[in-house]
């Protein structure tokens, strides 16, 4: 009878280890980031040393991670719009709120960008910083002397908005992001005006001023740019900061004697953030917040930054990023610089036909 109690016990223990080993190895987490926007070794060492599953897949618009996201069951645990969509989409109730309890490491945050990321996520309720960055102007120092001369306006938005310069840089190349929601709210802000304006008339105003220099613009693309100022296929561009450093620094290793600089004008520009957010419908929410607090570890985030070329908003991470991108107020803001910068805010739906209709003129030239 002793025997086979301990028989039952010894197969009962033996069956709860055998439970438990199937649900640790049933811990899963599954990922929808942009693509190429991760060190590879951060999700692998995340995996290894936490014993989740990680299934780790990729995007290339934000539309396509919202259109999954309004499905109501995207089947990620995690995902990474940029801020506009965020608010867009905490508005339409598909994210779950942060358990900050779960993130020790929130502290590590700005709070200074977390205020100015705050304008998309009132109280910082759903989204954790990823990436930051801005959009600004990138040039090739060499050919924009050769057409402008020496004191040419790099730090201005009048490099690029003003008929006389353009006219002049036509020759060498000019390219501008394809995006209404980037490219517009920067001529307002520089006309004076609100870049989230809801008055049409200001929508009409800026489309006047575009159809100006439109005729010397390039092209309207949103990633063709980058290669195209590494080689020195064209001499000027509107672009994401990160984007320069990169394709500057593949300049560098090419030896093709390309320069590529750049420059956040002085009187301000959008700032966008790259968040991280877990859907209504994650089923790995503890896996989730897991995963996002060896995120905001100063060490991870930081690697990750000096691996993409674009700052963060971990401020304690700051010393261990390299200096060619925290040094740089073209990169990392300085106080100051942040007082000038902005988020851009998703419109209603009348707003954002006007502003759509405004954009198809401009790129059309009519």
């Amino acid at each position: 009878m002793v025997t086979i109690k301990r028989l039952l016990g010894a197969t009962v223990c033996g069956l709860t280890l055998l439970a438990s080993a199937v649900q640790a190895e049933q811990r899963e987490l599954r990922v929808y980031n942009w693509a190429d926007y991760i060190l590879p070794s951060v999700p692998k060492d995340f995996a290894k040393n936490s014993g989740i599953q990680l299934t780790w897949d990729t995007f290339d618009t934000n539309e396509s991670l919202e259109a999954k996201l309004l499905t109501g069951n995207s089947g990620y645990d995690l995902v990474v719009p940029s801020n506009q969509f965020l608010e867009t989409q905490i508005n339409a109730k598909v994210f779950q709120k942060l358990d900050k309890s779960k993130l020790p490491n929130w502290s590590r945050q700005d709070p200074e960008l977390l205020k100015l990321l705050a304008k998309n996520d009132p109280g910082n309720q759903y989204g954790v910083p990823y990436m930051v960055g801005t959009v600004l102007i990138g040039f090739n120092p060499a050919k924009v002397k050769a057409a402008l001369g020496e004191n040419a306006p790099v730090d201005s938005w009048d490099l690029v908005f003003k008929p006389e310069n353009m006219e002049k840089l036509k020759s060498c190349g000019v390219a501008m992001l394809d995006s209404p929601t980037e490219i517009i709210p920067i001529a307002l802000q520089y006309l004076g005006l609100d870049p989230n304006s809801q008055n049409p008339a200001d929508y009409e105003t800026v489309k006047k001023m575009l159809l100006k220099v439109r005729p010397y613009v390039t092209y309207f693309n949103s990633a063709k740019y980058m290669t195209d100022i590494a080689n020195g296929d064209i001499c000027v561009a509107i672009g994401y900061s990160g984007s320069f450093y990169q394709f500057g620094n593949r300049a560098k290793e090419a030896g093709n004697g390309v320069v590529v600089d750049w420059r956040l004008p002085k009187s301000g520009a959008p700032i966008w953030f790259d968040t991280f957010a877990i859907p209504k419908s994650a089923k790995n929410v503890d896996e989730a917040h897991a995963f996002l607090n060896n995120l905001l570890e100063p060490k991870v985030i930081a690697s990750i930054s000096d691996f993409l070329g674009y700052p963060n908003a971990n401020k304690d991470s700051l010393p261990l990023i390299n200096k060619d991108i925290t040094g740089n107020p073209n990169l990392t803001p300085t106080s100051e610089a942040l007082k000038t910068l902005y988020v851009v805010q998703p419109l209603p739906q009348n707003m954002e036909r006007v502003r759509t209709r405004a954009w198809i003129a401009i790129k059309s030239g009519t």
